[in-house]
């Protein structure tokens, strides 16, 4: 490990590793970053950039005692603020912001924000409000009949008390997995709901031309720089986070989500999933995301350096923030793109057909030759990819895979699918 002996930022962090960018960003910029986790083993321990490391005695499924972790970390006179790695980060620092603020500056939403960004079924009111386009969105129990292409999925992918009655307090999980329902199926929709443990909600099928990741930093209600990259390959060959992408800048995609932000009066990061509706030739989002996002370290290579960004941010300082990056971009996630082709022989989907494993493996390499640049495989930190690709290939998905613990009870469910629209392809911690 390499101490530069300037200012502290707290990432807390499992085996997430778009958290990488911020060590790599930070440690650059003269800034340390102290890298807090539950889990013994990461990735990020065999990072040159990994200045300082520290074990959390909760995992964030555990949310008070997390929380009181965080804040005791966030006391420490040398951390100046901290970084939403999860949903459970942006949560907490939302909700206990007067107990973090006399300790740590940080770029989160107000909770009122988040709780709306949070609630996807009232987010779509709020995009009808906003005046932009949306999958139709409506509660399980107000679906009649079974009769389209339909995505069933949790209303809220973090559970806590203050979102759900009857949650326990002090905990929280994701729900992350998702059921594809065509025509003519009959879900157990009571077997649907003890699954999520709520009542969930159920969108229309988007036959997408095109997928865009929107990626941003907001302040008090306007975009402060953002990022849109278009997707060619992801975690799962039925969806998920892209894991080949290409930096691209779509001024309709820009439009609907300034719309849809400012109308939430955003601030902090914001990841949001726009796909171009092959028959209305609409964008539509499916779901907000107020953290920080699996592509960060694409982003960064293109020109936007978002984690430098949050800290200019955090510390009063946004005039330093620069806006401009290169379009064109092509950048591989080397251990998700072999998740990728794993997942060719492992997932299913009612809605497309299956792509070959040989023609997929081909335009894999011939793609890795043709536009050779690498998230993760850098000749300055070699331990960062060896780790990760261990991982990756012990368990047969990538290492951001983890508490999402609701997509197990979601196992057996007829229709349950192994990846879920926000990026992730659920894995359950043993």
């Amino acid at each position: 490990m390499v101490r530069t002996g300037g200012p502290t930022a707290l990432v807390p962090t499992g085996r997430q590793m778009k958290s990488y960018a911020c060590l790599r960003s930070l440690h650059r910029r003269g800034i340390e970053p102290l890298v807090a986790s539950e889990l013994d083993r990461i990735p990020h321990y065999a990072s040159r950039f990994c200045s300082q490391r520290v074990h959390l005695p909760a995992p964030p499924t555990e949310l008070d005692d997390y929380a009181d972790a965080l804040l005791a970390l966030a006391a420490r006179p040398e951390v100046e603020t901290i970084y939403p790695v999860r949903e459970y980060d942006t949560y907490l620092l939302a909700r206990d912001a007067a107990a973090f603020e006399p300790h740590v500056s940080t770029v989160v939403p107000s909770f009122d924000s988040l709780r709306r960004a949070h609630d996807r079924l009232g987010l779509a009111r709020e995009a009808a409000d906003a005046g932009v386009p949306f999958a139709r969105t409506r509660r399980l129990s107000d679906v009649d009949a079974w009769d389209a292409n339909l995505v069933v999925k949790a209303r809220y992918n973090l559970l806590t008390s203050d979102y759900v009655d009857g949650y326990p307090a002090g905990r929280a999980e994701e729900v992350k997995g998702v059921i594809s329902v065509v025509p003519g199926d009959d879900p157990d929709v009571d077997a649907i709901r003890a699954a999520m443990r709520h009542e969930p909600i159920v969108q229309d099928f988007v036959p997408q031309a095109r997928k865009h990741l929107y990626t941003a930093l907001w302040a008090d209600g306007e975009p402060l720089v953002t990022y849109q990259h278009r997707q060619i390959r992801q975690n799962s060959w039925v969806g998920g986070g892209g894991v080949y992408r290409e930096s691209v800048h779509s001024a309709a995609v820009d439009d609907v989500a300034t719309r849809l932000l400012s109308h939430l009066d955003w601030h902090g990061f914001v990841c949001i999933e726009y796909l171009l509706d092959r028959e209305t030739g609409e964008w539509k989002f499916l779901e907000i995301n107020p953290r920080i996002w699996q592509s960060m370290p694409e982003a960064v290579m293109a020109g936007v350096d978002f984690p430098y960004y949050y800290w200019l941010l955090a510390h009063g300082t946004p005039s330093l923030v620069e806006s401009t990056y290169e379009d064109g971009v092509r950048c591989h996630n080397a251990y998700g793109e072999v998740a990728h082709l794993l997942s060719i022989l492992r997932d299913d989907s009612p809605f497309i057909e299956r792509p070959s494993f040989a023609w997929t493996l081909l335009e894999t390499v011939a793609s890795w030759v043709r536009y050779p640049r690498f998230e993760f495989i850098r000749p300055d930190d070699p331990g960062l990819f060896l780790s990760a690709m261990r991982e990756t290939l012990s368990s047969g998905v990538t290492p951001d895979r983890e508490y999402a613990v609701g997509t197990d009870r979601l196992r057996g469910v007829r229709g349950a699918a192994d990846a879920d629209r926000d990026g992730e392809v659920p894995r359950v911690e043993p």
